[in-house]
């Protein structure tokens, strides 16, 4: 996710795109800008590498014991059958 620097760094390169003109507006641009690219971050819902991660491991988990309990029934589902045809 982003953080703070970083979204400083993208509001020093639109400010960057100003007109020389409009010098004396650079800061309040920036203060503008940083403001806007933080709320808009704040909606996207989005979840840090850390977070991502840890969920990851956990869908790993649960995919193996998954896969576990699908080889077990099959067994058992071959164990029935092999007892119903005897």
């Amino acid at each position: 996710m982003m953080d703070r620097q970083d979204i400083d760094q993208i509001a020093l390169r639109l400010v960057s795109l100003v007109p020389p003109g409009v010098a004396q507006a650079h800061q309040d641009l920036r203060a503008n800008f940083q403001d806007v690219l933080a709320q808009g971050l704040r909606r996207l819902d989005l979840v840090t590498r850390e977070e991502f991660e840890v969920q990851s491991q956990v869908l790993a988990r649960t995919r193996a014991k998954v896969d576990e309990l699908e080889r077990r029934v099959a067994e058992l589902e071959a164990a029935v059958a092999a007892r119903a045809g005897s």
